[in-house]
């Protein structure tokens, strides 16, 4: 029975490794097949470009095009017109064809339209190309996260890091805080509280979080922690993976005054004696405000020896209460638009 039973545990543990070899073959065969596929609309884009300026072909030569690749090809998907348009400007947008195969093709077709239609300048979609690939974000997020300005909020909170963090650790978390903060997703009257701003973050802690930016970790709300014989409880604590060190958020409704940073600067040290671990980095204090004065959170900041940044945010425009029942929701928006959507490597 014994002998049985281990020899069902050893074909287990083998099926189990076969299992992971599988999906690890089928990922790499998918990235191959991709990167290839975007090679190759790449050199199809450069084909045209050619013909078109040594050969004087006009506009027109890309509709017969689309016709003839899809009578050659009537299984395969992708030759339209307007997506051969778009393989033209993709190799416009990068004329450097090891750039494509070492770093653009490694993100779907897909991604790489919805980047040359909304970024024009050739650093900032190469950022955001290489953000996809950090984080694996789906054509969604990464559509938000360009709609939202990520690249220009990311690391333009006010903070006093240089001066109270080693590097590189300054710089990373320099560019971990962004200013303002999007949370498009909340909507709050002009009599909410910060109790209000955190109870709406926590329900909507998956956005919050995407927002946030990878790596985030949430450990509470309302964090109780135990000073002097005395209560006291952080709005927000989260743990950094990437950083290895805890973040506390203070929420404020209202515009930053100086003494946030004080406050801030007891929550810090608090964490890092009770909370700490002896490998874990100092941890950092955030201080999320509805509007700051930047000279005036410069000076809060400039003495202060706890590594502290001060960040905006934006709340989506509140809506009358009269049109709020009428207009479908976002979740609901989602789907008519997914429903309706036709991808453009699809197109016919």
């Amino acid at each position: 029975m014994a002998d049985k039973l281990s020899l069902m545990d050893s074909y287990d543990e083998f099926l189990r490794e076969l299992k992971e070899r599988i999906r690890s073959a089928q990922i790499k065969a998918a990235l191959s097949v991709n990167r290839e596929l975007v090679l190759l609309y790449w050199q199809i884009g450069r084909e045209i470009i050619i013909r078109q300026q040594q050969q004087g072909w006009g506009a027109k030569v890309i509709e017969r095009l689309a016709q003839d690749l899809k009578a050659a090809f009537p299984d395969m998907k992708g030759f339209s017109a307007r997506n051969l348009k778009y393989m033209r400007a993709f190799t416009e947008a990068y004329p450097d064809e090891q750039i494509v195969q070492q770093v653009v093709a490694l993100i779907p077709w897909g991604h790489n339209v919805r980047i040359l239609d909304a970024v024009k300048d050739f650093s900032v979609r190469l950022w955001y190309v290489q953000k996809t690939i950090e984080n694996g974000w789906s054509r969604n997020i990464l559509v938000h996260q360009m709609e939202s300005g990520l690249y220009h909020r990311q690391g333009k909170a006010t903070t006093n890091f240089e001066n109270t963090l080693p590097k590189p650790q300054s710089e990373l978390a320099q560019q971990l805080l962004k200013d303002p903060y999007n949370f498009d997703f909340l909507s709050l009257g002009k009599e909410a509280q910060e109790r209000d701003l955190e109870k709406a973050l926590i329900e909507h802690i998956r956005d919050f979080l995407l927002e946030l930016g990878v790596g985030f970790a949430f450990v509470g709300s309302q964090y109780h922690l135990e000073v002097g014989n005395q209560d006291f409880y952080i709005d927000l604590l989260f743990y950094h993976l990437h950083l290895r060190c805890y973040v506390v958020i203070d929420l404020k409704i209202e515009d930053f005054k100086p003494e946030f940073s004080g406050k801030m600067s007891f929550y810090v040290s608090a964490v890092d004696d009770l909370l700490r671990h002896p490998d874990d980095k100092p941890t950092i204090g955030m201080i999320l405000c509805k509007t700051k004065n930047q000279t005036i959170v410069e000076y809060a900041l400039r003495e202060m020896n706890k590594p502290i940044g001060v960040s905006t945010y934006q709340l989506r425009d509140i809506l009358p209460e009269q049109l709020q029942g009428s207009l479908p929701t976002i979740k609901q928006l989602e789907a008519e638009l997914e429903a309706l959507s036709v991808d453009v490597e699809d197109e016919e």
